[in-house]
Parts: structure tokens; sequence; C-alpha cells
């Protein structure tokens, strides 16, 4: 994966010159980790947490994105698309609001994964999503190069790292490496 994304990189400069902010700096910082695995935080989504009567089968009792929201994840999906990144799998949180993002960014097939949902009020059991997500990660082999859209408690538990909605942190499972994204969607 390392190398068809350096000749990616490559390719980029040789034939978009004039277009090198954040395609090449997100290929950039991919190889210098060699990340597998990049976390986007759900896009925006007004409010704190989730309202009292939160049932995950039901979007009207959660947060839900908002046009900025719905906006930053086509801006998102734009961006992977122009990088012509290939992931070998798109995961999504249960959460109403990461399968709008993750459906939103329109870069192929997904599925939703319980290993990425918010433990943050206690809607899941936090020693119960980090054990599927931490199998899930050490099970990953070279040829896996994996999206996994979920909560800002997920990304800083697995890396240290807060992102703010619509954030990208891209990581390595074999080293821990994680490097931030910085994507300015004004």
């Amino acid at each position: 994966m390392k190398k068809f994304l350096k000749f990616i990189f490559s390719i980029s400069i040789i034939f978009f010159p004039m277009n090198l902010n954040a395609e090449i700096n997100l290929l950039k910082l991919i190889n210098e980790i060699d990340a597998n695995i990049i976390f986007v935080r759900h896009t925006l989504a007004p409010g704190f947490g989730d309202p009292k009567n939160f049932n995950i089968d039901n979007c009207n009792t959660q947060r839900n994105l908002n046009e900025e929201g719905r906006n930053q994840a086509k801006i998102i999906g734009n961006v992977f698309k122009k990088n012509n990144l290939i992931f070998s799998e798109i995961l999504s949180s249960e959460w109403c609001r990461c399968k709008e993002t993750t459906d939103l960014l329109n870069i192929g097939e997904w599925k939703t994964f319980g290993g990425l949902n918010s433990f943050f009020q206690k809607h899941s059991n936090k020693r119960e999503v980090m054990k599927k997500l931490i199998d899930k990660i050490e099970k990953l082999d070279d040829n896996h190069f994996i999206l996994m859209v979920t909560h800002l408690v997920v990304i800083n538990e697995i890396t240290g790292i807060s992102p703010p909605s619509g954030g990208i942190v891209l990581y390595n499972s074999k080293n821990k490496r994680a490097k931030v994204f910085n994507l300015k969607f004004n």
C-alpha cells in the first residue's frame, strides 16, 4: 500500500501541480507514518451528547448533522476521491450522525461496526466497544487500508487525539503513530 500511495503522490505532483494543498499533504502524511487506518470524527452535529430519550434505532432521538455538517462530509469525500484513496473497508459507528457522514462521503460501500460506537454518555459499554475495535485493529495486515467514521471519545482512546467535528486522524496500527490531517472547510 505504501508504494502505491507514493506512486499516486508522484503522479499528483506531475499532473496536478497547481492543486497541491490538501491532496498532496494528505498523501504525504499517510506515507510519513505508513497509515493503515483513517479515523474521521462525524461531521458537525450541533449540541452536546445525545438527548435523554436516545435510541440507537431512531435518528429522531439523536443529535444529527446540520447542513454545515452535510457539506463537511461531502468535502471530505471529495478530498479522498482527489487523492484516489481506495479503502479495503469502510466502517461507521451505528449512530445516525456517523452513518450520515459516511454515506455523504460517497466513496463506496460501507457497513456499521459496534466497535466504533460512542460510550460518552454510556449508551454503549466502553469496555465492549474498545475490545471490538482493538480486536479488529490487531487483525489488520499490510493489505488493509480502512476508513473508520466514529466519535471523539473513540478516536481519543486509540490515538490520544481529540479531533473537531469532521476531523481526520491518520493512524498506523502497528507502531501506534498518529497524525492529524487538517482540512479547512471554509
